[in-house]
C-alpha cells in the first residue's frame, strides 16, 4: 500500500499494535485471533474514515475493546459492572450521546460501548456541541462498527429506533428507544434529544445498579 511521505506503513504499525496486545491478553487470546482483530478493525474502521492517518491509533483501541469484549463473554476477563451497548446506524448522534451521557451520569458503576451498522466517518458537531454544554468531551471517542463480541459482552443492548437489528441472546436486556436522528435537527431539537436520552438513562442506570 503507497503511502505518503512520511508516514509510516499501517502493516508494520498494526503488526507492533497486535504485539502490544497480545502480551495484554496473553492466556486469554491466542496471537493469531489478536492479530486478525487487529487487521479486521483497521479494515472495518478505513471503510468510512476520513482520516487516515489516525487509523492504525485508533483501530488498536477498537481492537483492544472487542478483545476485551470477547475474553467478557468466554467467562476469561472479569465483568465487574454491568455492560450496556448503544447502537444506531451510524454511530454518530443518538447512540454516541447515550453512551456519553450514561458514563457521565453511573460513573465507573457502569461500563458502556456504543456501535453502529453502518459507522459515520465523524460524531455530529451538533451532538458535541449539546455535550460540551454538560461539560462531557467527545474528544477521544470515534464511530465504530457493529461486532458480534460487544453485543455477547453487553448486558444490557440499546438500539435507538433507527431500524437496527442486533443478534439475540438469551439472558440479555434489550430495548429500543425511539429518537429523533439528530443528523437533521436544529440545535435546541438536538438539545431537546439530548435530555431525552439523558432522562431514559438515568432510570436504566437506577435499574441497573441502584
Amino acid at each position: 500500500m503507497d503511502q505518503p511521505h512520511g508516514l509510516l506503513d499501517p502493516h508494520a504499525v498494526l503488526t507492533r499494535a497486535a504485539e502490544r496486545l497480545a502480551d495484554r491478553f496473553e492466556g486469554i487470546v491466542g496471537p493469531e485471533t489478536v492479530e486478525r482483530v487487529v487487521f479486521e478493525s483497521y479494515a472495518a474502521l478505513a471503510r468510512s474514515a476520513r482520516v487516515t492517518d489516525l487509523l492504525p491509533a485508533l483501530a488498536e483501541k477498537f481492537a483492544g475493546d472487542r478483545l476485551t469484549a470477547l475474553g467478557q463473554s468466554q467467562g476469561l476477563v472479569a465483568k465487574p459492572h454491568p455492560e450496556v451497548l448503544y447502537v444506531c446506524v451510524q454511530n454518530s448522534g443518538r447512540s454516541q450521546m447515550a453512551a456519553a451521557l450514561t458514563a457521565h451520569i453511573a460513573g465507573d458503576r457502569v461500563h458502556v460501548r456504543s456501535a453502529g451498522s453502518q459507522p459515520g466517518e465523524f460524531i455530529l458537531p451538533s451532538v458535541r456541541t449539546v455535550l460540551e454544554e454538560l461539560g462531557i468531551d467527545l474528544e477521544t471517542e470515534f464511530p465504530k462498527p457493529l461486532t458480534d463480541d460487544v453485543v455477547r459482552a453487553a448486558d444490557a443492548v440499546i438500539t435507538m429506533g433507527c431500524g437496527d437489528a442486533c443478534p439475540i441472546y438469551p439472558g440479555k436486556r434489550y430495548e429500543d428507544w425511539s429518537l429523533d436522528d439528530p443528523e437533521t435537527l436544529r440545535l435546541d431539537d438536538v438539545r431537546r434529544v439530548r435530555d431525552e436520552i439523558r432522562e431514559r438513562v438515568e432510570k436504566l442506570v437506577s435499574e441497573l445498579v441502584g
